[in-house]
This record gives structure tokens, C-alpha cells and sequence, in this order.
């Protein structure tokens, strides 16, 4: 098997995709209402490579940050901020890899995309209320403390929900429409190989 030609534009539109779905982090939008999960789970079927489906989603999330922490959050910091969350990536990584396991090299499937969104709601509220109560001082080191870490994100939860089945909607649905994402699979390079026998 070969990649066709039009493999590199594909790939193109991919790393588009993702870079625009972070970027609308940028825009006015309700709280957790954000594009994370879905650009997590959309590298993990669409992007070739494995470290590629982990690196593009974690890099276009740095970067929208980078530009939100210093222009809209610059008032929390002592000048220029480089920081990164590890919680934030650890939850990025887990959700490309539950993106792998449920949506990389099947049949491609809206109710799978949509199971897929929801396990990626909740590992980001996991991870990141656990990142919260384990790395912060807002919360007692206690079982109480750690409950009351998830209870404070529970508000959050739905926005979160509603952006990742919305976003990967439009993440998946605009490769399918551009023939990247072809229905047989949710793979870009399966959707565009050919047998070189």
C-alpha cells in the first residue's frame, strides 16, 4: 500500500482543522465551552502518525494558551508566561489515546464519535479536578477535599459535554465532507491508500 498524491493537502487539512479548533478558544464563548476534547479525539483518528495525533492537539492547545495567558489572563501573571499545565496535558494525552482506541483505523461511526466525546468529557473533568485538588491550595489533601474538587467543577461539566459532541461534529463532519475522512474509515491515510499491486 501507498499513500496518493493528495496525502500532504489531507494532511493539511487536518493540522488546519485542529489549529482553527484552538483557535476559537480566542473567541468569546461560555465557560468550558471549549474545543479540547474533540480536537484531541479528532488527531487520534485523522492525523497518520501516532505521535503526531498526540503532539498537533497538545501544540495547538499550548499555543492558544500562550496567547490567552498573555493577553486575556496577562493581568494573573508576572510578564511573559511560557507555563504549561501538566494536568492539562496528561488529560490531553488520555483522550488521544481513548480517541485511538474507539475511533483510529474502524468504520467510521456518528454514535462512536459521540460515545467517544463523552469519554473525553469525563476524562478531561477527572483529570483536571484531580490536577486541581493534588497540585493546588484550594483543597484540603483529604477525601473530602478531593470530592469537593469535583464538585466544584460539576458546573462545568455540561458546557464541557456540549462542546466536545458540538466541536467534534464539526471537526469530523467538515474531513468528511472535504473526502478526508472517508465512511469506511475515520483514518486519513486508510481513507487515501491504494493497493500497489
Amino acid at each position: 500500500m501507498s499513500i496518493s498524491p493528495t496525502a500532504p493537502k489531507s494532511l493539511f487539512l487536518v493540522v488546519g482543522l485542529i489549529l482553527i479548533a484552538a483557535a476559537s478558544r480566542l473567541l468569546p464563548h461560555p465557560s468550558n465551552f471549549v474545543p479540547v476534547g474533540a480536537m484531541a479525539l479528532f488527531g487520534a483518528a485523522a492525523l497518520p502518525k501516532r505521535w503526531l495525533a498526540i503532539v498537533v492537539p497538545v501544540l495547538a492547545f499550548y499555543l492558544s494558551d500562550l496567547v490567552l495567558n498573555n493577553t486575556l489572563y496577562a493581568a494573573y501573571f508576572d510578564g511573559f508566561y511560557w507555563g504549561v499545565s501538566y494536568w492539562m496535558v496528561g488529560a490531553i494525552v488520555l483522550m488521544v489515546l481513548l480517541g485511538m482506541g474507539l475511533l483510529r483505523n474502524l468504520k467510521f461511526s456518528w454514535l462512536r464519535v459521540g460515545g467517544a466525546a463523552v469519554g473525553a468529557t469525563l476524562v478531561f473533568f477527572l483529570v483536571t479536578n484531580f490536577g486541581t485538588w493534588a497540585g493546588g491550595m484550594l483543597y484540603p489533601k483529604t477525601g473530602a477535599g478531593l470530592l469537593a474538587a469535583f464538585a466544584a467543577g460539576l458546573p462545568f461539566l455540561l458546557n464541557s459535554l456540549l462542546a466536545n459532541l458540538v466541536f467534534s461534529g464539526l471537526l469530523f463532519g467538515a474531513a468528511r465532507w472535504a473526502g478526508v475522512l472517508m465512511p469506511q474509515s475515520t483514518n486519513v491515510l486508510q481513507a487515501e491508500t491504494i493497493d500497489a499491486h
